[in-house]
C-alpha cells in the first residue's frame, strides 16, 4: 500500500506536520526524505529496509556509494542528498559550538562526535582544537586506520595545535567493535599526548571513545 493510501494522521509528512519532527521515529523521517519507494514497498518499508541493512541513521551516513547502491531504489542522487544532509547537520552543530564554551554544552559535543565518528566502519582519531574560551576553532580527523587500530603521532597534534594557536584540546575515536571501554593503549596514548601538549601549553580537556551512539569520557572516568 502506497502512503497516500494511508490515513493522513499515520502518513510521515502530516505527522511531522502536525506534531513536530521529533514525534517520528527514524523510518520515518528518512521516508520523508526519500519521498517515493520502490514497486512494492512504499518510502517506509525502503526506509526500514536501509535501517536494518546499515544498522542506524549514522551507519546509512557512513554508507559508500556502492553500498547504498546495493539498496533497490538508492542511487547517486539519494547518495548526493544523504551526504548533503550529514554534512549540513555537522556544521550546524559545529557553528553552534564555535560561539560556546562546549564544557557548557557536553550534550553538543557528544552529539557532534557520534554524528562524526559513530557510523564509520574504520578507527579514526579526531582532535578538537579550542580557543582559551573553549570555543571551537577547528576540528581534523587526524588519522585514520584499520578496523580495530590507528597510528596516532603526538608531534602531527602538537604541529597542528600550533598551527591554530589553541589553548585546549578534546580527542576522540572511535570503536567499530562497538565496546566504548578503553584499551590499555588508549590509556597511555592520551598520557602520552597530555604529556606532549604540555610541553606548549594545550591542556587536553576531554578524550571520548565513541561507539555507534554511545560514549565514554575520559574525564568523567577520572582518567585525566
Amino acid at each position: 500500500m502506497a502512503i497516500t493510501d494511508w490515513p493522513a494522521s499515520e502518513r510521515p509528512r502530516e505527522k511531522l506536520l502536525a506534531h513536530g519532527a521529533k514525534t517520528l521515529s527514524d523510518a520515518e523521517l528518512l521516508a520523508i526524505f526519500l519521498r517515493v519507494g520502490v514497486t512494492g514497498k512504499s518510502a517506509v518499508d525502503l526506509a526500514r529496509d536501509l535501517l536494518n541493512r546499515f544498522s542506524s541513521l549514522n551507519g546509512i551516513f557512513a554508507a559508500s556509494l556502492e553500498e547504498l547502491s546495493q539498496v533497490h531504489g538508492i542511487g547517486n542522487s539519494k547518495y548526493a542528498q544523504l551526504q548533503a544532509i550529514f554534512e549540513m547537520a555537522c556544521r550546524a552543530l559545529n557553528e553552534q559550538m564555535q560561539v560556546k564554551d562546549v564544557l557548557s554544552s557536553p550534550r553538543q559535543v557528544r552529539d557532534y562526535l557520534c554524528l562524526k565518528l559513530g557510523g564509520l566502519n574504520r578507527e579514526v582519531f579526531l582532535v578538537l582544537f579550542m580557543d582559551a574560551q573553549n570555543r571551537i576553532i577547528a576540528d581534523e580527523e587526524m588519522f585514520s586506520g584499520t578496523l580495530t587500530q590507528t597510528s596516532v603521532y603526538p608531534r602531527e597534534i602538537v604541529k597542528r595545535a600550533l598551527h591554530y594557536n589553541a589553548a585546549s584540546v578534546i580527542f576522540a575515536h572511535n570503536h567499530p567493535s562497538g565496546q566504548t571501554v578503553p584499551s590499555k593503549a588508549d590509556k597511555l596514548l592520551t598520557a602520552e599526548l597530555k604529556k606532549a601538549l604540555a610541553l606548549i601549553d594545550v591542556r587536553v580537556l576531554d578524550h571520548f571513545i565513541i561507539a555507534g551512539n554511545d560514549t565514554s569520557s575520559f574525564a568523567e572516568m577520572g582518567l585525566l
